[in-house]
């Protein structure tokens, strides 16, 4: 199962027709059963655990909701955007709440912004999900000028580059999703 996680909560936010974009195709693919999260409807509290998440012993059913949802993924893509040269609060809250669920699983990201297209948060992210053993691929979807890429609607209108390379990376993952699978199974 691959879990599409939309980083973003801020009203009138960018990422939610752009994660709904990558949802399409990444169910068109066919590769993986595709599953979603949306940080803005799961609204995690600022960490909010007593232990460690490495103890895996959660306090909070939004903590065990949060952990069910992502053990049960094989792959992630992370709708993430730039704020400030970085990616944003909510993305790594939602990170930082577990540990061994992340674990030897590959990870994809669809970045969005302004001229970099979020290539800086993306950057940031992988020293993060690394040290929780998620392996980052290559491939990746970057979006510069997001806004320009918005119809009257607010929906998402991709380039064929953009689907092209949505497809490259969901190759990708499968192809890792299913190499680390030992790795998942032994942990």
């Amino acid at each position: 199962m691959l879990l599409i996680v939309v980083g973003s909560t801020r009203p009138g936010r960018v990422g939610l027709p752009v994660a709904e974009w990558f949802r399409g195709v990444a169910e068109r693919h066919g590769g993986f059963q595709v599953a979603w999260a949306d940080l803005a409807e799961i609204r995690l509290p600022l960490l909010d655990e007593p232990y460690h998440p490495r103890l895996g012993r959660y306090q909070h059913q939004h903590t065990r909701d949060w952990s069910r949802r992502v053990d049960g993924a094989d792959a992630f893509v992370m709708v993430a955007p730039e704020y400030n040269y970085g990616f944003n609060a909510a993305l790594k809250n939602a990170i930082d709440y577990l540990h061994r669920e992340w674990q030897y699983k590959p990870v994809g990201f669809v970045s969005y912004g302004g001229v970099s297209g979020g290539t800086r948060a993306v950057q940031m992210l992988k020293q993060v999900v690394t040290t929780l053993k998620m392996v980052p691929v290559n491939e990746a979807v970057v979006i510069p000028f997001v806004q320009q890429a918005l119809d009257e609607e607010g929906r998402f209108q991709a380039s064929e580059a953009l689907d092209a390379a949505a497809r490259q990376m969901l190759d990708e993952l499968r192809r890792w999703a299913l190499a680390l699978q030992p790795l998942r199974a032994g942990s």
